[in-house]
């Protein structure tokens, strides 16, 4: 079934309402694969733990898989969930590209599948993508520098995992931003390191070795990255403004407790609650989405607006 791609900004106000659509009770009609590129990221165990509230509430099973961080496990979970078969499949793909053949043949078996916070591309068929603006949310770190550093800035970018659909587009929305002044704001170095704390431990040592000053900022497309970061700016004893993305819940702490400088809401349990709701009402009564691509608006959180977190509550004293 093809649609009309179809892009649409939500408020978070609207994703709330969405996520929290009418309850049904009955008894688990339908199973639903949840495919997530991997566990050892904590905003995927946050958004799993988020789906699977938000299935019991709705009363649907889940087959829950982690695609272990490789195209191939990921690939072989959605093969099993088209094989049982199961009713829908609800995946972040690990990979834009590598992840197309199988949802693809998914889609082609007539099995509903909703993207979550990561796109795929090249995929003909699919019921909805819910995410977040990526873009956006790079270009709230890109601003939140110039907010910052009125008078220019040195700037090292930690990129995330190469092929994730999330990296480019917060790299992209960086870019657009920055690089409209790059006489005054100058990257100095930029690396991937694949959305982990102790790759970025490394990649950061290595960065500042090479360099003959430290930079004034070190942005991060993930908070892993960016508390790797931090480790190696306090451990050094640099003052540098280091921002990340995904608001975890330690990343919070460490911006409540002036070491981040900054990280980016997205929202995740809005995005995995709003996916659920929208493939459950598609299987039991036939509802497709009012729009193909449903997108929420992340935000920077500081230490002025840490009360705006999804995930406050799971702070420590």
């Amino acid at each position: 079934m093809k649609r009309r791609s179809v892009g649409l900004v939500m408020s978070i106000a609207m994703a709330a309402t969405l996520a929290a659509g009418p309850v049904q009770a009955q008894d688990e009609d339908l199973t639903i694969a949840s495919s997530l590129p991997w566990y050892g990221f904590p905003f995927f165990v946050h958004m799993q733990k988020q789906i699977d509230a938000k299935a019991a509430e709705l009363g649907v099973a889940i087959n829950a898989t982690d695609g272990g961080n490789t195209v191939e496990k990921q690939t072989a979970d959605v093969e099993a969930a088209v094989t049982r078969p199961d009713d829908g499949i609800l995946i972040s793909p690990g990979d834009v590209a590598g992840m197309q053949p199988a949802i693809q043949a998914a889609v082609n078996a007539g099995i509903p599948v909703v993207t979550v916070d990561r796109r795929v591309e090249g995929v003909d068929g699919l019921l909805a993508h819910v995410g977040a603006d990526n873009v956006k949310g790079g270009e709230a770190q890109a601003l939140l520098i110039m907010e910052r550093f009125p008078d220019g800035a040195t700037v090292v970018n930690l990129q995330g995992q190469p092929g994730a659909s999330a990296a480019i587009e917060r790299n992209q929305g960086l870019h657009n931003i920055l690089d409209a002044e790059p006489e005054k704001y100058l990257f100095v170095q930029e690396e991937t390191a694949e959305f982990e704390l102790e790759k970025a431990v490394t990649v950061t040592e290595n960065i500042l070795t090479g360099l003959t000053e430290a930079p004034d900022v070190i942005v991060a497309a993930n908070d892993s990255m960016a508390l790797g970061a931090l480790q190696v700016t306090t451990e050094q004893g640099l003052d540098v403004a280091v921002i990340g993305f995904d608001a975890l819940p330690e990343a919070l702490e460490s911006v409540r407790d002036g070491g981040l400088l900054a990280t980016v809401e997205q929202f995740p349990g809005g995005q995995s609650t709003t996916a659920l709701q929208t493939l459950v009402d598609y299987l039991r009564d036939g509802t497709e989405p009012a729009e193909e691509v449903l997108l929420l608006t992340p935000i920077t959180i500081t230490a002025e607006n840490i009360d705006e977190a999804e995930r406050l509550g799971e702070l420590g004293e």
